[in-house]
């Protein structure tokens, strides 16, 4: 061996032995990796990929921690191609060019094949990501590029039809369960200096929230702090104080899951706007899925809300997007914005009850025919049938509304929604009679 190969063979294993354990435990191989079940099946794309007989060009896509980066350094090592990688934060154009002429040469004096792999591409302005096109499209690179974001808004075209898009879900508490033990007992890792009680693991998966390299770096600080007690065992408080964060009585699939998410919608339901907010405190600490919570202000802008501020449910829609493109921490801000409109807004469940009676009288029976003036007279010979003769046009009456049954017969006169004198209804309550009484003909 080469004296200056020597010396970059010290080098590397100086790295690795400072490396946070989180780069350590990266895994090597497809089979080291945890979760991603359905993407590591015989013949999937990505074995294939992995296997050097596919060189697509692959978009990742999933939440932090997930694998992404692991995935493409994994499909550079298997197949001996040279790793490119480029953060979408600092790189711009001129590097994205650099690293292509770099693989053309690459590619035509040794024809070893160059993997580009690229973080946070949905942050790469559409001039950017259409650099990459030539290259993708003629194979001079392959590109593997990570987003947290829908590629279908992130993504420009071209590039997207030009890309195996794979989605990756999150870790599951087993998995990331898996990625600690392992840690633990790996000779890349801790090497059994240490053991960890049941309930610290708990707490550190809680806090992962089903990031791996999360789960990773709290697990290091832990028997940091374990080793300077000259403790052997990482229990409950060396976890707490190691991550400064205390353990939170929640159980994600018992009792306490289903109590404090019903503590939660009451709160707002009550309009108490501090009990909402220590409610979702306590599920976020805990390590609740803040897509969970999210799914629940929609559902709880609908049914406790409704019209009675018709903007609540568009804050939690947007809630709910701004989760999905921000992830925590940051999206805590997002979702206590939408707990403080739910909770201070004018509560009505009108809406709720409306539904519920027309359902009612379906499941009944109540359904009747479809009045001739309301059917469909697009094709040919429906006039032949009648239909929609007799159909008045509301936008041709002064009012816009016009006498007109569009309820069955049976249900005609029947009023399933019954609006509240409360918030934005109390308007809807003073006009909805007088659109009864035009559309009914009792004026």
């Amino acid at each position: 061996m080469e004296p200056e190969s020597l010396f970059d063979s010290a080098a590397a294993d100086a790295r690795a032995a400072v490396a946070p354990l989180a780069v350590r435990m990266r895994p090597r191989t497809l089979d080291e990796l945890v979760g991603q079940r359905h993407l590591l099946h015989p013949g999937s794309p990505l074995r294939r990929l992995v296997e050097g007989d596919a060189p697509l060009s692959v978009i990742l896509w999933g939440p932090p921690g997930s694998g992404k980066t692991t995935i493409a350094r994994v499909v550079s090592a298997a197949t001996s191609r040279r790793f490119e990688a480029l953060s979408a934060l600092t790189a711009g154009v001129k590097e994205v060019r650099a690293v292509i002429e770099t693989a053309n040469r690459e590619l035509g004096f040794h024809n070893r094949q160059t993997v580009l792999f690229i973080d946070e591409v949905h942050r790469f302005s559409k001039t950017q990501q259409d650099s990459l096109l030539g290259a993708v499209e003629d194979r001079t690179v392959t590109l593997m590029a990570a987003t947290t974001e829908n590629p279908s808004f992130s993504v420009v075209s071209p590039l997207l039809s030009r890309s195996l898009l794979l989605t990756l879900q999150a870790l599951t508490d087993d998995d990331i369960k898996a990625v600690i033990d392992r840690a633990i007992t790996d000779d890349r890792g801790l090497r059994g200096a240490v053991t960890i009680s049941d309930q610290a693991r708990d707490h550190l998966v809680r806090l992962a929230g089903g990031d791996a390299r999360r789960a990773l770096t709290t697990l290091e600080a832990a028997a940091g702090s374990a080793q300077a007690l000259k403790k052997t065992e990482i229990d409950l408080e060396v976890a707490e104080k190691a991550v400064d964060t205390a353990a939170v009585k929640y159980d994600r699939d018992g009792d306490q899951h289903y109590d404090v998410i019903s503590a939660f919608i009451k709160s707002m339901r009550g309009s108490d706007v501090d009990a909402s907010l220590h409610w979702l405190a306590r599920m976020l600490v805990a390590g609740e899925d803040p897509r969970f919570i999210a799914r629940r202000l929609m559902i709880f802008a609908s049914e406790d809300i409704g019209m009675a501020d018709p903007t609540a449910l568009q804050t939690a829609v947007a809630v709910a997007q701004t989760v999905q493109l921000v992830g925590l921490p940051e999206a805590q801000l997002n979702l206590a914005h939408g707990v403080v409109h739910c909770a201070t807004a004018p509560k009505s469940n009108a809406v709720t009850m409306a539904i519920g009676a027309a359902t009612s009288d379906v499941r009944a029976g109540k359904t009747g025919a479809v009045p001739p003036a309301l059917r469909d007279a697009h094709y040919a010979g429906a006039k032949r049938h009648g239909h929609g003769d007799g159909y008045v046009y509301p936008h041709n009456e002064t009012a816009g509304v016009a006498e007109q049954q569009y309820a069955p017969d049976d249900l005609v006169g029947t009023d399933y929604y019954q609006p509240t004198e409360r918030g934005a209804e109390r308007a809807i309550a003073e006009r909805l009679p007088k659109l009864r009484r035009v559309i009914r003909g009792e004026d």
